[in-house]
């Protein structure tokens, strides 16, 4: 029983070669994952804190930036690439497509930066100027991307960010939701993003969230990592709600089991740079919901890697997760 639960006697995964090192140093057996866990990534964002554009273009040569979220999100997040980033999209032709996404994408993040997270009514004047230029930034460049690359579903995923910053109202952010659909109707971060903006505090009503996450899980693959989007559409109806028990129901922990078994714990399912990210999203919903036969599983699986995302949700994320991995 204890076997099957936590993997043992099951085929493990391929050890990965290019994985970063488990870091000696824990804070109650946790520790906050660097660059998606991969050497590559690594070498990535080193060279996008350098400056080095050249260095950037050769480490993304294993990545399909149009395609992989994770992985742009890890530049996007990176202060100093908007001092930089400029240079390349004037300068080289060649690459201007990808030096657009990422000066774009960046734009969106370092707008919110400027806003911050404080509620609407206590964003001063001068932080809505600034927030609002730097997504006409993002979305001017995030556009022409998407012209110059057709095929890439990334620029249309972060138009949707952008588009719910400045409030372009539901035809345009419809159009870009399926726009990133057409390219690959099973794309995670299109799905996660489109069920926050279905949430109440952006003008969606109660519900449409959880239908549309579910109607998109049931036609994916068994192994599919768009099981996510069961856990995330659970975890922002608990950010909804007034209720801090408001998943702790047997139809919850049910629903989440069957879509964790169904997704990241299915022997299908790829893990990718990044996989502890999926793993996270599970465990705080599966958590949330006091489930206890799987969350488990999760929590070992992850060795103790804790992403922000979605524990940011929380107030004190890191212990949030070092305490209910503690009680998993």
């Amino acid at each position: 029983m204890l076997g099957k639960l936590f993997g043992r006697g099951a085929e493990r995964p391929v050890a990965d070669p290019h994985a970063l090192p488990v870091p000696r140093r824990q804070k109650n057996g946790t520790y906050t994952l660097r660059a998606l866990g991969d050497t590559r990534v690594l070498a990535l964002v080193e060279a996008a804190d350098a400056g080095d554009w050249e260095a950037v273009k050769a480490a993304l040569v294993p990545f399909d930036l149009g395609r992989d979220h994770q992985v742009l999100a890890e530049l996007a997040e990176l202060d100093g690439v908007q001092d930089w980033i400029g240079r390349a999209v004037e300068e080289d032709k060649e690459h201007r497509a990808t030096a657009l996404l990422i000066s774009g994408t960046r734009h969106i993040n370092w707008g919110w930066e400027a806003r911050t997270a404080e509620r609407a009514v206590n964003v001063t004047q001068e932080q809505w100027r600034i927030f609002h230029q730097r997504l006409h930034i993002a979305e001017e460049q995030l556009l022409e991307a998407a012209e110059l690359r057709p095929e890439w579903i990334t620029p249309w995923r972060r138009l949707l960010t952008s588009g719910r910053g400045m409030s372009l109202g539901p035809a345009i952010t419809e159009t870009r939701r399926d726009a990133a659909l057409r390219r690959d109707p099973l794309d995670l971060e299109t799905h996660i993003e489109w069920v926050s903006q279905l949430q109440p505090r952006w003008s969606g009503e109660p519900g449409r969230a959880m239908t549309f996450a579910r109607e998109a899980f049931a036609d994916a693959p068994d192994g599919h990592r768009l099981g996510c989007v069961i856990a995330m559409a659970h975890i922002e109806e608990w950010v909804e709600s007034d209720n801090q028990d408001h998943l702790d129901t047997p139809g919850t922990q049910d629903e989440l089991r069957e879509a964790a078994q169904r997704s990241i714990l299915h022997p299908a399912y790829e893990r990718r740079p990044g996989w502890q990210e999926d793993f996270n999203i599970f465990a705080m919903a599966l958590a949330l919901s006091t489930e206890s036969i799987v969350a488990p599983r999760v929590f070992h699986e992850l060795g103790g890697a804790y992403t922000p995302w979605p524990w940011k949700y929380m107030a004190q994320p890191e212990k949030a997760y070092a305490r209910f991995r503690r009680h998993a």
